[in-house]
């Protein structure tokens, strides 16, 4: 059970406008608002990618919350990366781009970083936690790369690709870990994060 009774439902606030986060937090049955952070990805030199996620999720939580002081909402925000190797890996910035990244990703491992932080600003308790995905791609002939490309599927994703995707989905060979978290959000992890935050 999410919510106590005796507890006047707080309001959620989902700080992002991505459409892959929108339909999994509705997979919870919890109502919710959507108000995007709009706050710059920047990756700081010497960054490592834990800190990195979990320092995103955190500003883009923040940022949110100035809208709504002293209200009972509770703010969720969350950022995914790729990270092949030490290479942190965000979103392409072109078609281009994205063809190279897959290019990069074709054959080896690499792994999925989420960062997820929740607010509460009823009693001020925050929890930020980072769930790490192991994904392992098969070998991609660069004709599937370009189609998939093409079709716009790629952008607006880390790594450049969503294995979500009815495409996206044939470049993984296996995954180690949560499937929700390659997608951009570890239900599980959110659940238990809701649950203890809300006392």
């Amino acid at each position: 059970m999410l919510f106590q009774k005796n507890i006047v439902t707080p309001e959620l606030i989902l700080a992002s406008s991505s459409k892959r986060r929108i339909k999994l937090i509705s997979l919870l049955g919890l109502k919710f608002k959507v108000h995007p952070s709009k706050i710059s990805e920047i990756i700081k030199k010497n960054e490592t990618p834990k800190l990195h996620v979990a320092r995103l999720s955190c500003e883009k939580v923040l940022a949110v919350s100035r809208f709504y002081k002293k209200k009972n909402v509770i703010i969720i925000g969350a950022d995914t990366i790729v990270v092949l190797k030490e290479e942190i890996i965000n979103k392409p910035t072109s078609k281009n781009d994205a063809i190279r990244i897959l290019s990069k990703l074709s054959g080896k491992k690499h792994f999925v970083f989420t960062g997820i932080t929740l607010l509460n600003l009823r009693n001020n308790k925050m929890i930020t936690d980072v769930v790490k995905t192991e994904v392992h791609f098969r070998k991609l002939a660069i004709l599937e790369i370009k189609k998939y490309v093409a079709s716009g599927s790629s952008s607006d994703k880390a790594g450049a690709y969503g294995i979500q995707d009815d495409f996206g989905a044939f470049f993984v060979k296996k995954i180690n870990g949560c499937y929700y978290n390659v997608v951009g959000f570890p239900l599980q992890k959110i659940q238990q994060a809701l649950n203890k935050i809300i006392k």
